[in-house]
């Protein structure tokens, strides 16, 4: 099985990055240098017209949104155990997955890329104000799910993979997030395994290959 991940530092890609190390996968990544839109080249929208990452390419066959690639992975290796067994946490831990997509995601865009949201002259510094404050709000309950456990669910998964790196994101902007004890010791112990160990030395090491070639 040839598996290849479209990547991109700081990106949501982060996650199946994780999952395929976790996994004990082979993979290698093509990696995408969004501040030169190279999503936006034709030659990746063929692989993937909406222009973004993850895209995941197994044996020649497309795979794009996160949420279906965190799937894929977890369904093609089940003795990595990513998905819980009990079938109510199955679907409860796809709920949290969708919600990083769909309920956090859109919020970390807005306060990175304000002038996706409004084009009117000035409106940068409220939008991005508001997409803050959408982020936030989100995290919170976020954090109460996490209190008194150390995972989303009886062991690491899918759902932490992808959840760390909306935190990370998250940290990366103007936010105040130092109540918010649960996520930020997530991050720590997510921060210790290997997998999200060898996700950061990769990330480094693509970010200066890009500036290199700028």
């Amino acid at each position: 099985m040839h598996i290849t991940l479209a990547y991109s530092p700081f990106a949501c890609s982060l996650a199946p990055y994780v999952l395929l190390t976790e996994a004990g996968a082979t993979f290698e990544t093509r990696n995408i240098d969004m501040s030169r839109q190279q999503q936006l080249d034709p030659d990746y929208l063929r692989l993937n017209p909406k222009g973004k990452v993850p895209t995941l390419i197994v044996d020649g066959q497309v795979l794009t949104e996160n949420v279906a690639i965190q799937l894929w992975i977890a369904r093609t290796f089940p003795d990595a155990g990513l998905m819980p067994q009990d079938p109510m946490d199955h679907v409860r831990a796809i709920s949290v997955m969708a919600w990083c997509a769909s309920g956090i995601h859109p919020r970390i865009t807005q306060s990175a890329r304000p002038e996706r949201f409004c084009t009117l002259e000035g409106s940068a510094d409220n939008v991005r104000e508001l997409g803050g404050q959408g982020l936030r709000e989100q995290l919170v309950i976020a954090n109460d799910m996490l209190a008194g456990r150390d995972w989303f669910f009886e062991r690491f998964g899918c759902a932490d993979a992808y959840f760390y790196w909306c935190f990370r994101r998250a940290g990366m902007f103007k936010l105040d997030l130092s109540d918010l004890g649960h996520c930020a010791s997530h991050q720590q112990r997510m921060e210790q395994r290997p997998s999200v160990q060898a996700l950061l030395a990769h990330e480094a090491q693509v970010r200066a290959q890009f500036a290199k070639a700028a």
